[in-house]
């Protein structure tokens, strides 16, 4: 079976570990081969057409937060304009950080911030994923809290180790597929990745 080239542009590491995990657990040998981005939506938004011309010889796979347009409709529609979007360029859209989707994995985060405080049942629902998620890094163990929390009159919104330790947790214990039951975003891309990336659909 041929390998499939994926070109992965993210907003930053956390998304790029999700990225990666999401094309590593599909039967499909895939080879992340371009890695792009860290820095920030407006990066990639800016490098639209950047990425439709890639995808005219390899697949082209970009994850951004929806953060607070309306809806992911919305987004797409101003990235990707009413232009014919080659069919190797997908955009998938996180409702509405993708630190939903780690919270949708409520054994993983409770392997890594204890049982203390209460998970998102609908993590897509949350208004501000990312603080929510900080929120709860308060009443982790002590290493966790040091690592995820800013220390204060620190101009940053999280501690020095966040991207780091999330990584970590991202590809040593975090779940698509239990993630995927509380995230309909979520679900949406892990279907999309198979429609479009997997050759056998038996498989």
């Amino acid at each position: 079976m041929a390998i499939i080239r994926v070109a992965l542009a993210t907003e930053d590491a956390i998304s790029e570990a999700i990225g990666l995990r999401l094309l590593a657990e599909l039967p499909t040998p895939i080879s992340p081969n371009l890695l792009f981005g860290k820095k920030g939506s407006g990066y990639l938004r800016s490098g639209v057409r950047n990425w439709q011309q890639l995808a005219q010889s390899q697949v082209v796979l970009i994850f951004t937060d929806l953060d607070r347009v309306e809806c992911p409709l919305a987004l797409r529609d101003d990235w990707l304009g009413t232009t014919k979007v080659p069919v190797n360029l997908m955009l998938r859209i996180a409702v509405r950080e993708v630190e939903s989707w780690l919270l949708a994995d409520h054994q993983a985060c409770r392997n890594l911030i204890g049982q203390k405080g209460r998970l998102p049942a609908d993590p897509d629902s949350l208004a501000d994923p990312k603080q929510h998620l900080l929120q709860l890094a308060k009443l982790a163990p002590r290493a966790i809290k040091a690592d995820l929390l800013k220390v204060s009159g620190a101009v940053a919104s999280q501690g020095i180790g966040y991207n780091s330790v999330l990584v970590r947790w991202v590809h040593t214990s975090w779940s698509p597929i239990r993630a995927a039951e509380r995230s309909p975003s979520l679900k949406r891309t892990r279907n999309r990745l198979r429609e479009t990336l997997v050759v056998d659909k038996e498989s």
